[in-house]
């Protein structure tokens, strides 16, 4: 539920593109339409994907100085917090306050700007974009209603700024995520139906190809439609290769991210280059012990993970099992107890279990995935297997 509101809600941070393309004579009026300041911009968001925040933020509050009254600095310090959260999105931390002021900050700037110009579109901007990134945030936290409030407010403000197509390759970034979710979210989710009614139908391939060229064609939302192209091809369209290799390509671009870093590791296992993936995942333990940022207990579970199920496979049993109890801890430190990876090493774990005969410890593993799964998912039957196995040896 939350992924499609999400997906559809982020459109709005970029689809406002369309609004740059407004007649040459008033460009000079909006500073995302300043050169220089692109660069300064550009600079900046590559540092963020980087991870080297405090860098970034340099420049932010360069901005901030010099555009007091500008919800611009706002919206990047907001952007900025969101990636330092989103490699795990679920955790409370003070940065998800922090976030929600920035936005908040930035909409009562562009609100301003736009009661001195209704037809301010670099206003209606930022507004779309700051509501768009409070409704994602709002619906990975579950608050559906808050969700579809910063929603509705970000189509509001998205209304002023259509047109004008032809602009340039950026603006079909919005158009692409709309095309691609409109009809995923009728596919996956149909009690949205009734909702959905109000919103026009797009044309699922069409996204596709449109963020294609988006990732090839783009400056400021190349990386963005990288993000969603890896993800849709990884977990979507079933084109795994393709997410490698789109993966490989911005984890080279930004080695400091911990997030496509996680993900890059991911393909590789997936894809079953393990010698690659085996490297991967030590380097992210390496980086998670020496606190680098980003790094945390979620990247941790799916490196442990994958350097469990490839010792296994090499039958170096006791490695493997260090590295599934790794999964645990890191998975209960995650209070993510329900997540895949965590109930695969129990149950591996409590294979191992059997095997010594510890089936006291073997059957309590089993208790754990009985109740995190359901009677007709493939680990509950191997789990309840087990179990009987067990519970004819003593």
């Amino acid at each position: 539920m939350k992924r499609s509101i999400l997906y559809i809600l982020i459109l709005f941070s970029f689809c406002t593109q369309h609004a740059l393309a407004q007649s040459a004579s008033n460009r000079s009026e909006y500073l995302l339409l300043n050169m220089p300041l692109q660069i300064e911009i550009t600079d900046a968001v590559d540092n963020m994907y980087n991870f080297n925040f405090h860098k970034a933020e340099v420049d932010f509050n360069w901005l901030k100085y010099r555009y007091p009254e500008h919800p611009l600095p706002y919206f990047l310090y907001g952007i900025s917090t969101w990636w330092q959260m989103l490699p795990n999105l679920e955790a409370e931390t003070p940065l998800g306050d922090e976030f929600l002021a920035y936005m908040d900050s930035a909409i009562v700037k562009a609100k301003v700007l736009l009661e001195q110009d209704e037809n301010n579109v670099e206003a209606a901007f930022f507004l779309a974009g700051s509501y768009g990134f409070k409704g994602r945030y709002h619906s990975e936290k579950k608050n559906w209603g808050r969700a579809a409030s910063a929603g509705k407010w970000a189509l509001r403000y998205l209304e002023k700024t259509k047109g004008n197509e032809g602009f340039s390759p950026e603006i079909l970034f919005g158009d692409a995520l709309f095309n691609y979710y409109s009809i995923w979210i009728r596919e996956n989710y149909p009690m949205l139906k009734p909702i959905l009614m109000f919103f026009p139908k797009g044309e699922k391939q069409l996204g596709i190809e449109q963020m294609e060229q988006v990732s090839k064609n783009a400056f400021y939302t190349r990386i963005e439609a990288i993000y969603f192209l890896m993800r849709i091809k990884a977990f979507e369209e079933q084109k795994t290769y393709d997410a490698l290799r789109l993966g490989e390509q911005i984890y080279r671009k930004y080695p400091n991210n911990a997030y496509f870093h996680r993900f890059y590791a991911q393909m590789l296992y997936t894809t079953g280059q393990y010698q690659k993936a085996e490297t991967e995942s030590l380097d992210i333990l390496k980086r998670i012990e020496a606190g680098q940022q980003g790094y945390e207990a979620v990247s941790g579970r799916y490196a442990s993970f994958y350097l469990g199920h490839i010792n296994k496979k090499r039958n170096d049993h006791k490695v493997a099992q260090e590295y599934f109890n790794q999964v645990v801890d890191f998975s209960v430190s995650s209070s993510s107890e329900d997540s895949g990876y965590h109930l695969n090493a129990q149950l591996y774990l409590a294979q191992y279990d059997n095997q010594s005969a510890n089936y006291e410890s073997a059957l309590d593993r089993i208790s754990i995935i009985r109740d995190n799964t359901r009677r007709r998912e493939d680990i509950n039957k191997k789990a309840r297997a087990l179990r009987k196995e067990i519970k004819r040896k003593i």
